[in-house]
């Protein structure tokens, strides 16, 4: 029996290294933007493009929907496209998108299809900014990351299911499969970072072969740094944790992408490079900075929303974001509040706002406690269940607000049990502050928006950060967008960005 199982483990081997040997043989090929051999057996150049194709009006979706500026957008797509001309692969069907999203950001897609979030571009403050970050993104289309990933994660795959099945012949159990599945998972994260620091170069690469002065990449990570250390400070994290907070989380740390940047345009000195600062800072000059008005804002602890004509507000202590479906505001405790609105055919179709309530968007759960409320006027109906979180048992108030027979909001609190008395008064609060907005409120409800201004004379730093519109880490956030310290020289008829 020893003998046999031996010989089933020694087979298993054998077909394991012929599958990987013949994967592998057949997807590698140099790759003509690195010179590098890379496996991409899995997804052909016209599998890119079709996949591109597909996933871009989603990604549009997602992230907010296009930014409705259309000279800005042709700014960005003219500028992507000449960088596309000098790359390997100029004949591609690029496409450059400009996202209507306040996050920083920037991605690809196979295929040739680029996105910039006018958060980004409030944050660059030149021309070459933006082109490292393009030339960046198209860096990734053109070495096939994306092509690479796949294919790794197909093959990985294929060995975990190979190993799986013929562990489970030769009597081995699942221990085989998950050693791989984790050691697959393992090398895909690691080969991701060798992936953006491949993409800095190419970046580099692209950009000055057009003129742009590369050590623009170190100034705009100089400010994604200081916007990283924003994001971690609302986050409540200190802010050394910058390098760990926000969408950059799985890239190589800032840092290392800094000494990087330094090191390549090193080796690209000897050019005349360009900024091209005044013709961006007009570009942006006008741009939306933060929640957009059609999507509803964010001012302090109130949400208003003046298309919807609705306006709440959630206790202190709570962190409000808004996202394209629902509103959320959590609180370190775990406490977490949701607005959302009802479709007013569901709740019509479910035989009225009780119905709808209990039965249509409580159908998983118990309620009880079902009662009428009139709040502001408004008829309401609310109801309470417990939950098991996976962690404790939670307490839900979910309430149905009906503002007209086409208008129905809706507002939940899930409250960990040892803060039910500590949160009672404010949550309720919460609930009996949701109304519509007075005609004073909408008129003062509009986008901030990026203003480029030059600086005059006697004008000090602080002057600056006074004049900034934002709330909260007004100096922080003129730093993030200048690169501009307290000690930095300020001299008359310099161009800044200030928000208003």
């Amino acid at each position: 029996m020893m003998y046999i199982l031996k010989a089933m483990k020694n087979r298993m081997h054998i077909l394991f290294a012929i599958i990987v040997t013949a994967v592998a043989l057949g997807g590698c090929s140099a790759n003509p933007a690195t010179g590098k051999q890379s496996f991409t057996g899995f997804m052909s150049p016209e599998k890119e493009i079709a996949v591109g194709a597909e996933e871009h009006p989603k990604m549009v979706k997602q992230f907010g929907g296009l930014y409705e500026d259309r000279a800005l957008s042709i700014y960005v797509r003219e500028l992507g496209l000449s960088l596309a001309k000098v790359s390997e692969k100029p004949d591609l069907p690029w496409t450059f998108t400009v996202l209507n999203d306040t996050m920083v950001n920037a991605f690809a897609l196979p295929g040739g299809y680029v996105y910039v979030t006018r958060g980004l571009l409030a944050l660059a403050s030149d021309k070459a900014e933006l082109a490292g970050v393009l030339s960046h993104e198209i860096g990734h289309v053109t070495a096939r990351h994306s092509a690479q990933r796949y294919s790794s994660t197909v093959a990985a795959n294929i060995g975990v299911q190979v190993i799986g099945v013929l562990s489970q012949v030769a009597g081995l159990g699942r221990v085989g499969g998950d050693l791989a599945s984790l050691g697959a998972n393992a090398a895909l994260k690691g080969y991701s970072r060798d992936q953006e620091l491949e993409s800095d170069m190419l970046g580099v690469r692209y950009m000055t072969l057009l003129g742009y002065d590369p050590n623009a990449l170190i100034s705009f990570f100089e400010k994604l740094r200081a916007h990283q250390k924003i994001e971690a400070i609302k986050a409540g994290k200190s802010a050394d944790a910058a390098d760990q907070t926000s969408i950059f989380a799985t890239h190589p740390r800032t840092a290392d992408r800094i000494t990087q940047a330094i090191d390549l345009a090193q080796k690209n000195e000897g050019q005349k490079p360009k900024r091209d600062a005044d013709n961006y800072l007009n570009a942006i000059d006008g741009l939306v900075f933060g929640d957009d008005a059609k999507e509803g804002l964010i001012r302090g602890q109130a949400f208003i929303h003046p298309d919807l004509r609705v306006r709440f507000e959630v206790p202190e202590g709570f962190t409000l974001k808004n996202n394209p479906d629902v509103v959320l505001a959590t609180d370190k405790s775990g406490a977490i509040i949701k607005f959302a609105m009802a479709s007013p055919k569901e709740v019509q179709d479910a035989g009225g706002m009780e119905n709808f309530l209990v039965k249509k968007w409580s159908s998983n759960l118990t309620l009880e406690k079902v009662e009428w409320l009139d709040i502001n006027g408004l008829k309401a109906v609310t109801g309470e269940a417990s939950v098991w979180s996976g962690l404790t048992t939670m307490t839900v108030r979910r309430v149905l607000v009906e503002r007209d027979q086409n208008t129905y909001w809706r507002l939940q609190f899930e409250v960990p049990p040892k803060e039910r008395e500590r949160l009672n008064e404010p949550l309720r609060k919460t609930t009996y502050s949701l109304r519509e907005p007075t005609a004073k409120e909408l008129s003062t409800a509009k986008s901030w928006r990026v203003r480029v201004i030059k600086i005059g004379p006697n004008v000090t730093y602080q002057n600056l950060v006074n004049s900034m519109a934002v709330k909260d880490m007004k100096a922080e956030w003129f730093e993030a967008l200048n690169n501009l310290n307290p000690d930095s020289p300020l001299r008359q008829g310099q161009r800044i960005k200030v928000i208003k």
